[in-house]
C-alpha cells in the first residue's frame, strides 16, 4: 500500500496541519511517511499546499509530482494542481467554496461540503478535519482512531478549546462519507 496526496488550499485553512495530521496517523499505524510542506509568503490568505506519503515499503523520495490523491479547499488551489493529478486519482474539494470549477473527467471526483459542515458545528476553522476524515473514510489510508490520537497530540496548547470541535468534526465528515456509500448503493 503506497499513497501519494496533495492537500491545497489558502492559508489559514489549515493545510499544512491536516497534512502533518495525516502523516503523524500513517506513522502512528507503524508505516513509512513524509510530509513536506510549502506555503507562499503571504502564509494566511496566500496558497499553502504539502505533499504527504504513506506507504508500507520504504518511501525513496519525499517529491510528489503527480499525485494520485489531491485534497483542495479553494478554487485557486483546484486551477493549480488539477492537472498534476493522475488519471483515474481521487480529487477531493470542499463544495461549499468550489462550485462551477471545471473538472476533470478523467478522474473520481468526491465533491465534501466541508466548509458548511464546519459551519454546523459552529467553527468553520475545523473545515480541515472534515476534509481530514472525508479522505480517510473515502480511501481507508488510515484509521479514525489514528487520526484522534495524532490530533490530540499535535493540537498545541493555545488551539486546545478547538480540540473537540475538531473531533466532532472528525466523526462529522466520516458520517457524511458514510451517508453517501449508503445512497448509491
Amino acid at each position: 500500500m503506497k499513497y501519494q496526496i496533495m492537500i491545497a488550499g489558502f492559508g489559514g485553512q489549515g493545510i499544512l496541519f491536516l497534512g502533518k495530521l495525516l502523516a503523524y496517523s500513517g506513522m502512528l499505524e507503524n508505516r513509512e511517511v513524509t510530509w513536506f510542506p510549502s506555503y507562499g509568503a503571504e502564509v494566511r490568505g496566500g496558497t499553502a499546499n504539502c505533499t504527504v506519503i504513506i506507504s508500507d515499503d520504504l518511501i525513496g523520495s519525499p517529491i510528489v509530482r503527480n499525485p494520485e490523491v489531491l485534497v483542495v479547499m479553494n478554487e485557486a488551489s483546484l486551477n493549480k494542481f488539477q492537472p498534476r493529478l493522475r488519471k483515474g486519482g481521487l480529487l477531493l474539494f470542499d463544495s461549499s467554496l468550489i462550485n462551477g470549477a471545471e473538472l476533470r473527467d478523467d478522474v473520481r471526483m468526491l465533491g465534501v461540503p466541508a466548509s458548511e459542515i464546519a459551519a454546523s458545528i459552529g467553527n468553520t476553522k475545523c473545515a480541515n478535519m472534515v476534509m481530514l476524515s472525508a479522505l480517510f473514510a473515502e480511501t481507508g489510508m488510515i484509521k479514525e482512531e489514528s487520526a484522534i490520537h495524532a490530533l490530540e497530540e499535535l493540537t498545541p496548547q493555545r488551539r486546545r478549546k478547538a480540540l473537540d470541535a475538531n473531533k466532532a468534526a472528525i466523526t462529522k465528515g466520516r458520517k457524511y462519507i458514510e451517508d453517501k456509500k449508503s445512497k448509491n448503493i
